[in-house]
């Protein structure tokens, strides 16, 4: 299974967060930090917000935080909130599968994509920048120009 880079990006985003320490970082840190255009951080910070996992504000003062919920979140639960529950393949595309009445796969599928999930789930954020990440995360770069990022 391959996670979108939606999923990639915001994973980075509160693995970056959680050895922040009280540190507050803005967006456009985190951004450079993790080699991401603004836009797609900022994306992903706003849904990790509404997730209630980043504490973000604005103005003086404000900037980017984990929340205690971030710092103890399944990455299972992440993956499946921002992955959603879609099928793995596209059986009702337009046209749909001509097999999808009489297809095992679909549900064979499932079942790998769950066992996938439930790996995950035992997993917390704090594990994900345990030693060696912890160090190697903390000593990336600060921000790099707009130009030099990636689209």
């Amino acid at each position: 299974m391959r996670l979108t880079s939606f999923t990639d990006v915001a994973l980075r985003i509160v693995m970056r967060l959680a050895v922040a320490g009280e540190e507050s970082l803005t967006t456009r840190d985190v951004a450079g930090a993790i080699s991401v255009p603004y836009t797609h951080a900022a994306k992903a910070v706003a849904r990790l917000s509404e997730m209630g996992l980043v504490e973000a504000r604005r103005g003086r003062g404000g900037g980017l935080r984990l929340t205690s919920a971030g710092r103890s979140a399944s990455v299972g639960m992440i993956v499946r909130t921002l992955e959603g529950e879609g099928d793995v393949v596209g059986c009702e595309d337009d046209p749909p599968c001509p097999l999808r009445s009489a297809c095992r796969l679909r549900t064979a599928l499932a079942r790998a994509r769950e066992a996938f999930m439930a790996s995950l789930d035992p997993v917390t954020v704090e594990d994900l920048v345990a030693d060696p990440a912890g160090p190697v995360l903390i000593g990336l770069p600060g921000p790099v120009g707009q130009a030099d990022l990636p689209a």
